[in-house]
């Protein structure tokens, strides 16, 4: 499984969390069942999603710092996720260039979100790259 699926996997679980208040835990289990995704895919799905969780709060407070015109709860839940996703891997897991992750996540936001997402999702993730840098 190529990183992009697994950030596929990885942002699919972090929407059916916040959407449905699935357990990721739970959620994660059940990949880590399917012994067609290969151990190394697991585990960085696994580290996106918790790590994400983990630092949820963190994340948010990003969120609605550069994006003082869209609240949280008023987000689509595609964009929601996939900034959340984006930004803990950009500030948090720091085993990818940001200008990487941040392609990955306008890429998932053309396929997952409506004809906007994935300016929104760049211009935001842009601006708390020149933070993070």
């Amino acid at each position: 499984m190529s990183r992009r699926k697994a950030r596929e996997a990885a942002f699919k679980t972090l929407f059916a969390v916040d959407l449905v208040q699935a357990d990721a835990k739970e959620v994660l289990l059940e990949l880590n069942q399917d012994h067609s995704i290969k151990e190394e895919s697991r585990s960085f799905i696994s580290s996106l999603v918790l790590g994400t969780l983990d630092h949820l709060r963190e994340i948010d407070r990003y969120i609605t710092r550069f994006s003082p015109d869209w609240p949280l709860e008023r987000m689509p839940t595609v964009d929601r996720n996939l900034l959340r996703m984006a930004i803990y891997e950009m500030l948090y897991a720091g085993d990818v260039h940001p200008v990487v992750v941040i392609n990955e996540a306008v890429e998932l936001a053309k396929i997952y979100g409506d004809n906007n997402s994935h300016a929104f999702i760049n211009a935001i993730l842009d601006r708390i790259k020149e933070v993070g840098s």
